[in-house]
């Protein structure tokens, strides 16, 4: 039988400092998340609302564009109509330029109107002075429409003003004889100021930006005006390919080619004229009250953060303080505990030898006879003694004498290997080995084998025929009835079978009848 010596389980639950810090974590991990997920949303929201706003101006705008050129073409109409129905002599062309000059003091948004024959020469204009001494077959609106038989307006790219030097954007139409060949060229300016006037009553920031483009990806108006930048081809920009990817009107946020800002753009095709219109905003200044306000939250939260903090480490010290001193006293009790549990073990064993002691035995022996009777298994039992002990104690003294008895005990320890079985030391030189479910062969063969290790040992032991230490063994095994066998009984056949062992002349084992 084996005794245990108890010992206590650690609790496997969080302790009450463990789960304050998660509880603190938790909730420090939670508000973070709700901060982080709130400015997100929000951030989100106003570029949401950005995003409506370009879209609505670049709307606006582009209807304007579409209003200005609409109202510019149908004026070149009346003029190519006029010019084709009546011939080209002096006193129509007098009238056509007093027509000319009443409609660009009618629409302030003109530079100026003109009329071109098919060498380039100036034949009318809405200037107070026909100049005749200026030529424009070199202009690009007039090669075009020179190479072209397009019907339709013609939008040119941005140009300074021979006459004025202003900058001025080109709408033309193309002039043909009855027979349809080339006739020359009609002609709207309109000044480029106009345009810039008209983009500076949208509120979009001080880095915003608006423009006008053709679809070549040329640009004519930008707001902010930079005299460097107008003309340029932007068809490798971000905005031009996004226009190329998604059609006719889109928003994304993209970084400028020009500048390098990044804004939140949004651009829509004209419906009539081949234009492009576009707004931005910068990303910067748009977030910039969503950044202001997110500090300010963020600073007021890591405030109450660490307000948290310092109350949870306050709680977590003293329940440390609290848990150390549980600890200690826990610790003393297991100490007390497992000394009483060590002294208790030791009252079970042999101090000499380490094996089980006659008190242990006794038990162990009630245990197993109860089991063998309750299971009808048999039960064996044992007992051996070394032979002329007394004599050897007499001639080499008790110290020697006891240090005979431990080499016989680390020989016993090792006779069986099962955990059920028990050696023991019975009471001076004698000893027991209990074997549950043995029947009288294999105790016999078990202590034969015990008897030939120790005889191997080869201890000197002059006062012995053999010369040398032996044991004598007896043997006892039955199945116990119930009324009828006792644990008394296994131990005085054993004993007997001792006493016939010593009487047949030691160091032998004999098994009881």
């Amino acid at each position: 039988m084996i005794v245990a010596i108890p010992f206590t389980h650690k609790s496997k639950r969080l302790s009450l400092q463990a789960a304050l810090t998660v509880f603190i974590v938790l909730v420090t991990v939670l508000l973070v998340s709700i901060l982080a997920l709130n400015a997100w949303h929000a951030r989100a929201e106003k570029i949401r609302e950005t995003e409506t706003n370009t879209s609505n101006m670049a709307k606006a705008l582009a209807q304007h564009a579409e209003d200005t050129i609409g109202g510019i073409d149908n004026l070149l109409v009346s003029m190519e109509e006029m010019l084709e129905r009546d011939s080209w002599n002096v006193q129509h062309l007098d009238r056509m330029n007093k027509f000319l000059r009443q409609r660009v003091t009618d629409l302030p948004l003109l530079h100026g109107l003109f009329v071109y024959d098919e060498h380039g020469q100036w034949v009318a204009n809405s200037q107070e002075t026909l100049r005749t001494d200026f030529n424009n077959a070199d202009r690009e609106y007039f090669i075009f429409h020179r190479t072209h038989t397009d019907s339709g307006p013609h939008l040119g790219p941005p140009i300074r003003s021979r006459s004025t030097g202003d900058w001025i954007i080109t709408v033309s139409r193309r002039l043909k004889h009855a027979d349809g060949n080339f006739a020359g060229v009609v002609l709207a300016t309109i000044r480029m100021q106009y345009f810039t006037a008209y983009y500076k009553d949208f509120d979009i920031g001080k880095d915003g930006a608006i423009l006008l483009a053709s679809d070549s990806g040329t640009i004519l108006v930008r707001r902010p005006f930079d005299e460097a930048v107008i003309g340029s081809d932007i068809s490798k920009g971000p905005v031009y390919q996004l226009y190329k990817r998604q059609g006719a009107s889109g928003t994304a946020i993209l970084t400028a080619k020009i500048d390098h800002t990044e804004r939140i753009y949004s651009y829509r095709h004209l419906d009539r004229y081949p234009l492009l219109i576009a707004v931005a905003q910068s990303t910067d200044e748009v977030l910039e009250s969503w950044r202001n306000s997110t500090i300010r939250f963020a600073f007021f939260s890591a405030m109450l953060l660490f307000l948290l903090w310092l109350l949870g480490a306050r709680l977590v010290h003293q329940i440390t303080v609290r848990e150390r001193a549980q600890s200690e006293l826990r610790t003393a009790r297991d100490d007390l505990e497992r000394s009483n549990g060590e002294l208790a073990a030791l009252a079970l064993l042999d101090s000499l030898t380490g094996l089980a002691n006659r008190r242990r035995f006794d038990a162990a022996l009630d245990d197993e006879f109860a089991r063998a009777m309750r299971n009808q298994t048999p039960l064996a039992l044992i007992m051996l003694d070394v032979d002329h002990f007394k004599k050897y104690n007499d001639r080499y003294g008790h110290p020697q004498g006891d240090e005979c008895l431990k080499k016989i005990c680390g020989v016993l320890k090792t006779a069986t290997a099962r955990t059920g079985d028990l050696v023991a030391r019975y009471g001076g030189e004698e000893f027991v080995i209990l074997l549950p479910g043995t029947d009288i062969t294999g105790a016999a063969a078990i202590a034969e084998r015990v008897r030939l290790s120790i005889q191997a040992l080869n201890m000197e032991h002059a006062t012995t025929p053999d010369g040398i230490v032996t044991i004598s063994l007896g043997i006892a095994s039955f199945i116990p009835q119930r009324q009828q066998n006792s644990p008394q009984q296994l131990i005085q056949q054993a004993d007997q079978a001792l006493y016939k062992a010593k009487e047949g002349g030691r160091n032998q084992s004999c098994s009881s009848t």
